[in-house]
């Protein structure tokens, strides 16, 4: 555990509970706990992880713009359902990914778990972009990712943020909750077709 993990891990806290608070500012207090996390991840060889890292800088733009776009009451966003085909889209195209990033790291890198690593390193990237398009159903795949994560940081000597992640479950429950009820008071429209919540 390390200084830089520390502030780390304090600056994601703030992070995750902002974007369940629906805050705008998230986004821009994300992109510094990612910056933070690009070197961590470099230093203990989790390469697909360290690059996430650095496409999240750029979600998180992303993010940012998307909730700025988007219908805002009293500084905090409206939430949607995720529609079916875009679900199983998003997970398809991940897996396919996933395989393609987890063969390159084991063939080219000495990453540590590239299969693994590259796996939860996309599905991030697409529980990130959901999040970013104010789908309800972000928060499920992350808490399934925060759990996975949780045990691959343990197995690392990387405590501080395995702890982190399993805050992460927490505040994703809490932001499921927080959402959903957003969703349930009527604040948005319904989607006609079958959709994920």
């Amino acid at each position: 555990m390390s200084d830089l993990e520390i502030i780390a891990v304090i600056i994601n806290m703030l992070g995750v509970w902002l974007t369940a608070r629906r805050t705008p500012w998230c986004w821009p207090v994300n992109v510094i706990a990612v910056l933070l996390y690009v070197w961590i991840f470099y230093d203990v060889k989790l390469y697909s992880d360290m690059l996430l890292q650095i496409v999240f800088v750029f979600m998180q733009g992303y993010g940012w713009w998307q909730w700025r776009c988007g219908k805002v009451e009293a500084g905090r966003v409206h939430v949607e359902r995720l529609p079916m085909p875009l679900a199983w889209k998003g997970l398809v195209i991940g897996g396919l990914l996933a395989l393609l990033l987890g063969a390159s790291m084991a063939q080219f890198t000495d990453a540590q778990v590239p299969w693994l690593d590259a796996a939860l390193a996309v599905y991030s990237l697409v529980a990130s972009y959901w999040a970013a398009r104010k789908y309800v159903a972000s928060w499920w795949l992350w808490i399934v990712l925060d759990a996975v994560y949780t045990g691959l940081y343990y197995h690392k000597d990387l405590p501080l943020t395995a702890a982190l992640y399993g805050g992460f479950i927490i505040l994703a429950l809490y932001g499921l909750r927080a959402w959903q009820r957003n969703l349930q008071a009527g604040k948005q429209h319904t989607e006609a077709a079958p959709a994920l919540p």
